[in-house]
Formats: C-alpha cells, structure tokens, sequence
C-alpha cells in the first residue's frame, strides 16, 4: 500500500507553489488536515471562476475535475455553492488562487498525491 499525502500538505504545497511563480493563494475554507476534500478555485482571463475538485480515480492516485461549470460567470452562485458543500462535508478544504499557469500548476501537484 502507497502512502498519501495529507490534504493539508497538499494545500501548503498549493501555497508555496504559487507564492514562488509570484501568485497569490487564500484558504476560503479549512478543512480536515488529513483527508479532506479540496477543492480549488481560479480565475481565468475572462474573470470566469474556475472551480476544480480533487477526486480519486479508479486506477489509483487522483485526478482534478471541474465542478459548479454553471456558476463560472456569477460570484454569488459560486458563493452559495461553496456554503452548500460546506454543510454536507464539513471537512472539505476551499482554496482560490490567482497565478498565471494556476490550472498547470494545481494539477501537478494534486495529481502526485
């Protein structure tokens, strides 16, 4: 059995990732430090929401999916999506960052986790 990585080490490597290509990174939500959900918000150059879920897949290891498409363009509907999965999973883990290849980026290290 392979060992994993804790979420909150994930998103620590999420933040310093993105620090060091000069972005900025927030957690909107604290999750479980060892086995919560992420998911991961970044704006595209359009101003578009992008919102992204790391989930496991069948062979093994994790994938990133995009998530709430519908509310990609209005603030508010992600905002009211984000509180609804916070209710039903209270561990999950929210974290928008702002860097240039942020979609790049988030998928190579959530993938190796």
């Amino acid at each position: 059995m392979t060992e994993r990585l804790t979420s909150q080490i994930i998103i620590q490597a999420l933040i310093r990732k993105t620090q060091a290509e000069g972005g900025f990174a927030a957690v909107l939500y604290k999750g479980d430090p060892i086995s919560g959900a992420i998911i991961v918000q970044l704006r595209n150059s359009d101003n578009e929401i992008l919102t992204f879920e790391r989930i496991s897949h069948y062979t093994g290891g994790y994938q990133l999916m995009p998530i709430a498409t519908e509310y990609s363009s209005d603030i508010e509907e992600m905002a009211l999506y984000l509180d609804r999965r916070r209710r039903s999973d209270p561990d999950l883990w929210v974290l928008e960052l702002d860097v240039a290849n942020a979609e790049q980026l988030v998928a190579a290290i959530v993938n190796e986790g």
